[in-house]
Parts: structure tokens; C-alpha cells; sequence
């Protein structure tokens, strides 16, 4: 790839990017706000603005805003995310007010996959407004878990994880001494295998747990030394799931149950993991191939 392909902007939908004259300056809020743009990546606009600022040489204060507010909520990774989110915290104080609010407003919505994305995104347009706050990836990793844990958005658990587990990293970079992101990091180590560092990030975190909680985390690493795991890594295993639910959508009732039964059958990992939401599957399947009293001992422990 050559250079010119690397500083390419990221598509986006709805975004039309705008490469201002080197003098542009975005001015706003009665005279506070001057921001020379020289050296800063192509503006992203929302499509119906574009027209209107190419017409008169340069977007206006709002167009900006909007076109920013937007290319992040699409994709806060994107090219140039973190000059735009600086032009943000600098020029936009109402727009930071808002992302806040939506955030608390999404905290109080059901946990399904549209929320939580909506959810990372913002609080990723949060991590880069204040980059040294540790709390923020470790929330990002949080919601990442809630929605590779959930049964209908299980499909996503790879991806998920695996996002988990670096922004826990990205916490842990920071704030090295937070010990709920130390432990998380080892759970989402042994989501992905990864026993032995698991263990080892445990160990380390032993001295700062109180008595209950050092006594549950010893019982994991000695499980771990003892070679008491589950027979594949616990993600393949959601992935397994995913495809039973794919296969029950589909009316493939039996195929859904046997994969199922295949997975709880690692008594380990049936132990280690909350599964009501995998009981009620494996009861939904039952019922709709006949076996009524099967079903009803899967609703039970659902």
C-alpha cells in the first residue's frame, strides 16, 4: 500500500469528506472559537451539507460539528478520529454534553446488540476526548463481554473478546493497580484459552482481594495447575452456541439440540459459566421436536 492509500479517509455512510484551503479557519460561538485547520484531515460532512459548503468555499461551524459527531458515531477507529474528537472537546462543549447523556441514557435500555454498539461507539468517542482515563476502555471491555456473552448476539463473540481483551490491556496501561480490570483481564485470557496467563495475572492479584473473593480465585488457578479446564476454549464453545441458535432460527430443532448437549456436556465449562439462557434454548428445542419431559427439566434450570 502506498502512502497516498494509507491517508485515505474511511468511508462512511452519509459522509462526504472536505479538504478546506490551507487558511481555513473554523470560527464559532460568537468569536470563542478559532480554530486554524492547516495539517488537520479532510472535514467529514454529512451529505446534505456538502453541497452547500462547496458551493461557498468552506463548511460553517455547525456543518463541521454535525460532520464530525457523525463520522464518530459511525466509527470512532476511523482515520483521523482523534483530531476530530480534539476539534470536539475544543469547539463543541453542547455536542461532549450530549454524548454523555446519551450514554446514561443507553445504560438504562435493555442489553441487545444495537444498544451495545451504539454504547461502544460513544464511549470510544469518550476514550479519545480523554484518553487518560482508564475507567473508560475498561467499561468499552465490559460492554464488549456483555455482548459476546448474549445468547442473541453470540455470532459476535469472537470479534468481541477478542476487542475485550485489548481494551482491558488499554486499562491496564493506564492504571495498572485497578484490580476488577486485572481480574477481568485474566477472565477474558481464559475465555480465550489462554489458561496459564490467566493463572498467572490471578496470582498477582491475590494480595489485593478480600477473603471471599481470594478464595474463589484461588479455587480457579488451582483448577487451572490441576488441569481442570474446559476440554476447548471456552470461546469456541459460544461459538458452537451461536450455531445452535442459527440452527434453531431455522427450524433445524434437533441439529440445535445436539450442539447443545455437545457443550454441556464439558462439565467444566457448564460449571464455570452461567448458562439459564442456554437451558431455555435447549427446553425450546426439546418441546418443538416432542420430547416434553426433557424440555421441561431444561426449562428448570433455565
Amino acid at each position: 500500500m502506498n502512502q497516498k492509500q494509507q491517508i485515505q479517509p474511511t468511508l462512511l455512510d452519509g459522509i462526504i469528506y472536505f479538504t478546506p484551503p490551507d487558511d481555513y479557519m473554523l470560527t464559532g460561538r460568537d468569536g470563542m472559537v478559532a480554530i486554524l485547520w492547516q495539517g488537520k484531515p479532510p472535514i467529514p460532512l454529512l451529505e446534505e451539507d456538502f453541497a452547500e459548503a462547496a458551493a461557498s468555499g468552506a463548511p460553517d461551524y455547525d456543518m463541521v460539528g454535525r460532520g464530525i459527531y457523525q463520522a464518530l458515531r459511525l466509527n470512532p477507529d476511523c482515520i483521523g478520529g482523534i483530531g476530530y474528537a480534539a476539534v470536539l472537546k475544543d469547539a463543541y462543549p453542547h455536542i461532549i454534553s450530549e454524548l454523555g447523556g446519551q450514554i446514561i441514557m443507553l445504560d438504562a435500555k435493555e442489553v441487545d446488540a444495537p444498544y451495545l454498539d451504539r454504547k461502544i461507539n460513544l464511549l470510544k468517542i469518550m476514550a479519545l476526548l480523554d484518553p487518560e482515563n482508564a475507567g473508560l476502555p475498561l467499561e468499552i471491555a465490559r460492554t464488549y463481554v456483555d455482548k459476546g456473552s448474549s445468547l442473541s448476539s453470540m455470532q459476535h463473540a469472537v470479534t468481541c473478546w477478542y476487542a475485550a481483551e485489548k481494551q482491558l490491556k488499554a486499562s491496564l496501561a493506564i492504571n495498572p493497580d485497578d484490580m476488577h480490570a486485572t481480574y477481568e483481564y485474566g477472565e477474558a485470557l481464559y475465555m480465550l484459552g489462554r489458561y496459564e496467563q490467566a493463572a498467572e495475572i490471578w496470582s498477582n492479584l491475590i494480595t489485593t482481594l478480600d477473603p471471599a473473593e481470594r478464595a474463589r480465585v484461588e479455587v480457579r488457578i488451582a483448577a487451572i495447575l490441576a488441569g481442570k479446564i474446559p476440554m476447548v476454549p471456552p470461546l469456541d464453545y459460544l461459538t458452537a452456541l451461536s450455531i445452535a441458535v442459527e440452527q434453531h432460527d431455522n427450524g433445524f430443532n434437533d441439529d440445535a439440540a445436539a450442539i447443545i448437549e455437545d457443550v454441556l456436556a464439558d462439565t467444566v465449562f457448564a460449571e464455570q459459566f452461567p448458562l439459564n439462557e442456554v437451558y431455555y434454548l435447549l427446553g425450546t428445542c426439546y418441546q418443538e421436536i416432542g420430547l416434553m419431559e426433557e424440555a421441561a427439566e431444561a426449562f428448570k434450570r433455565s
